[in-house]
């Protein structure tokens, strides 16, 4: 994919619906990885569904977990997925096997508690300090690098922490035009540059230069660069985000399907777009690298693209339209190396120029694909998945056992599967791998929290599907190595047990929806 030629001169930001993409499930959260090529939704039966997004079809289907999935977050290569569900269960996955792999640092944010900071590799966990005990409603996030984690409370104070020692190094309080202060909704972080986004209670937008926050250190009272919010609806907003280069921010209102586009430089809102009338937004995610968005609603991802307009001005001056064959006839010297009847004139400027040896061996790093501060792009990072053909309604298959193989492969299966419980129960065969658990017990906190995703009142769609899968589906009590713990709202389904190499952490609180996770290598 050549991105040079995917730059328009004009605005660089969706205008219209692209599509929708359906995962049969009801979707909930979505996320890009680093290079937009994959696109991962969770799903309200607790699946992953990840779609190549240059074909528009699904990669791959992870059966994580057994209620909805709350949060999704990609590593830097994209090869691993930190998913969190209503069960109080986050997982990693490795995107290519489904298998786990114990590297990372993940930050989770519970409900009603302080952020925790699992390092997966040892299984051990730090709580992060807060401003005040009393107040529990925390919400945290990496930087673009993750050197330092930022917190905010309801009571409206950032808190900027450094991530090895977890060491206050800048604070600051973000207050209203009466000097009171709001509540923190969440924290977003450009993927270029240094700035970020805080979204607040009182329905404003504030953006802010980091280099300027750690500059300020404790008690600093830094000025937002751009103060962003509907003056005319008063909206609230459910979900805020950067551009993949920093220059739009678009926010989801938190009242309808509606997302409205500002330009960061200059503060002014240059589009709203609008989904289905008396839908309600639950998640937007804009692509890395291309003027699109994607937004979930009534379980559905809607895609926001540009108008693409065939542009018929390019060709050569003299081109013509044939309205048939032509026999056309060659020169003499047309496709000759060196032409002889040619006068050589003096070679000067732009002319000169055409002499010169062009390099098509090297090959420069795509820009769009690396960081301010990066020179040269990930060669191990997993940009698309291996994707097997499908074959509607085949005759016979070539390469497998005859019908009549197949019947009595049917016939045997009895008595097959007796002998493997024998040879099992013998110990001939080895034991099956069950999945590392860390249970993580929050002291102080209550446990009867309703998480926000299992008391969904929207759209009559969302009401007919039950969060969870059913009890039918596999994955029995009996296999499950544990059970998750109760809490008011939640219906109690077993762990699948079928999911192997599985990390899990167990939290005593659920987690928040939305931003709940984020991922460091």
């Amino acid at each position: 994919m050549n991105l040079e030629l995917l730059e328009s001169f004009g605005q660089n930001y969706p205008e219209e619906a692209d599509g929708t993409l359906d995962c049969i499930s009801m979707a909930l959260t979505c996320t890009f990885n680093r290079w937009g090529t994959l696109l991962a939704v969770g799903c309200n039966d607790g699946r992953i569904v990840i779609w190549d997004f240059l074909t528009r079809g699904i990669a791959k289907i992870i059966s994580a977990h057994i209620h909805p999935v709350c949060s999704l977050c990609w590593s830097r290569d994209g090869h691993k997925l930190v998913s969190a569900s209503t069960d109080n269960i986050v997982s990693q996955w490795d995107v290519l096997s489904g298998d786990c792999d114990q590297r990372n640092k993940v930050l989770v944010c519970p409900m009603k508690s302080a952020p925790v900071m699992l390092t997966l590799s040892d299984s051990k966990h730090v709580v992060l300090p807060v401003d005040d005990d009393s107040d529990l409603n925390v919400v945290a996030s990496f930087d673009r690098r993750g050197e330092y984690i930022y917190t905010g409370n309801a009571k409206g104070k950032i808190l900027v922490l450094k991530t090895d020692s977890q060491d206050l190094v800048a604070s600051f309080r973000v207050t209203t035009g009466t000097s009171n202060t709001t509540a923190i909704k969440s924290i977003e972080f450009a993927r270029k540059g240094s700035c970020f986004l805080i979204n607040t209670a009182d329905r404003i937008i504030r953006v802010y230069d980091g280099r300027e926050i750690l500059t300020c250190g404790r008690d600093g009272e830094p000025e937002p660069m751009q103060k962003l919010q509907d003056l005319v609806n008063r909206t609230p907003w459910k979900k805020c985000c950067f551009s993949g280069d920093g220059e739009y921010i678009v926010a989801g209102s938190a009242r309808q399907h509606a997302l409205y586009i500002w330009e960061k430089s200059i503060g002014n809102l240059v589009k709203i777009l609008h989904g289905t009338r008396g839908e309600l937004l639950l998640d937007v995610a804009w692509h890395p690298v291309r003027p699109i968005i994607a937004s979930i609603s009534s379980g559905v991802v809607s895609i926001w693209a540009q108008n693409q307009v065939e542009n018929w001005s390019a060709f050569a001056p003299d081109f013509k339209e044939l309205d048939e064959n032509v026999e056309y006839e060659e020169r003499e010297s047309e496709f000759d190396i060196e032409d002889e009847d040619k006068s050589e004139p003096e070679q000067t400027g732009a002319d000169a120029a055409e002499d010169e040896e062009v390099d098509v061996t090297s090959v420069d790093p795509i820009a769009a694909f690396c960081s301010s501060d990066e020179e040269l792009e990930d060669s191990k990072a997993l940009l698309y998945l291996p994707i097997a053909p499908e074959v509607e309604d085949p005759e016979e298959n070539p390469y497998g056992p005859p019908p009549d193989a197949v019947q009595t492969s049917l016939m045997d299966e009895g008595a097959s599967s007796e002998k493997k419980r024998q040879s099992s129960a013998d110990g001939s065969q080895p034991p099956k791998k069950k999945p590392k658990t860390t249970n993580i017990e929050l002291q102080g906190v209550p446990n009867d929290e309703v998480h926000p995703l299992l008391g969904v009142k929207g759209d009559g769609k969302s009401k007919k599907k039950q969060a969870g899968r059913p009890k039918g589906s596999k994955g029995k009590e009996k296999d499950s190595p544990f059970k998750p713990k109760l809490y008011k709202g939640d219906r109690g389904l077993p762990l699948e047990g079928s999911a192997k190499g599985k990390v899990q952490a167990e939290l005593s609180q659920p987690l928040t929806a939305g931003g709940a996770i984020s991922e460091l290598l």
